[in-house]
């Protein structure tokens, strides 16, 4: 037998083998704000910029991490607002940049001297430009062991998560958060939050037999 045609059709390990894998759980306020203070006493002013504009811009991974300063900047100011294009659906999102981000972020440029056309978050890695997915997620990973919680329940998507999440606890706004969240249809918000199943969860709760 013609050994390259045997390793041609030798049938890949799937990439998810013996992993756990499935919808990220978003952050509770109070986890947010457990992490956020360990990074600021920490002194981990990279972490609390990745941190903060993670949380606010709602970004996937790839998006986030190939962002440039002039993306959010106006001149040397940090702006308010910001509009980047979604590399997966190539259409444009806006996102607010709160103030304690504003400051983070302008902290972290000072001290990394980065200017209009730098990466925003440059890698340690020679042979990439800026953060990878990969290096985002371990980043995470740390931030999610240290506040004691599961890391197969909590991950990147988390970060793009909460902050959605808690827009549409407080306001019922779907049709909001799927602007923030940059998805051309109103059933893939649904379906990101999980609104179908948490709305089910909460009656069989208040369902007594």
């Amino acid at each position: 037998m013609d050994n390259t045609a045997s390793q041609t059709h030798r049938p890949r390990k799937p990439w998810n083998k013996g992993k756990l894998v499935g919808q990220k759980a978003p952050f509770k306020l109070k986890e947010v704000w457990a992490i956020r203070v360990w990074l600021q006493l920490e002194h981990r002013t990279k972490e609390l910029a990745l941190f903060d504009l993670g949380l606010d811009s709602k970004l996937r991974s790839c998006d986030l991490v190939k962002l440039r300063v002039r993306d959010i900047c106006h001149g040397d100011r940090v702006a308010a607002r910001a509009t980047v294009m979604q590399q997966k659906t190539l259409r444009p999102v806006q996102f607010e940049i709160s103030e304690q981000t504003r400051a983070a972020v302008t902290d972290w440029i000072k001290l990394r001297n980065l200017h209009s056309e730098d990466y925003l978050f440059p890698s340690r890695v020679h042979t990439s430009p800026h953060l990878g997915t990969r290096q985002y997620a371990r980043i995470v990973d740390s931030w999610v062991n240290h506040v004691g919680l599961d890391p197969c329940a909590y991950g990147t998507h988390s970060m793009r998560r909460t902050k959605a999440n808690l827009i549409d606890k407080r306001t019922k706004n779907l049709r909001a958060v799927q602007l923030l969240l940059g998805h051309a249809k109103l059933e893939s918000t649904m379906r990101y939050l999980g609104i179908e199943v948490e709305d089910a969860l909460e009656m069989a709760e208040e369902t007594d037999i």
